[in-house]
């Protein structure tokens, strides 16, 4: 069986100093929950913009990915992703 592919994505508040991290088989549809404000976590964050769309060849590795853009320097390369984006 093969295993399916899996995201990681990152969203920032349009509003808010917050990134939010996560893992999804369809980011598509997850960072769409996360806008219209289905998500607890997210919910007082939104509008969101997308910072990241990364594929992984299965969720292990995508997890792998995850903590580490949740660590501190992950979240300084997040950062300065944004601020590249907003320039």
């Amino acid at each position: 069986m093969q295993e399916q592919l899996c995201s990681v994505y990152a969203i920032s508040s349009l509003t808010r100093d917050y990134i939010y991290v996560g893992l999804a088989f369809d980011p598509a549809v997850r960072i769409d929950q996360h806008q219209r404000g289905s998500e607890r976590t997210t919910k007082p964050y939104g509008p969101f913009q997308t910072l990241l769309i990364e594929a992984h060849p299965n969720r292990a590795l995508a997890r792998y990915r995850e903590k580490y853009l949740k660590s501190g320097s992950g979240k300084e390369f997040l950062k300065e992703l944004r601020a590249a984006s907003r320039s």
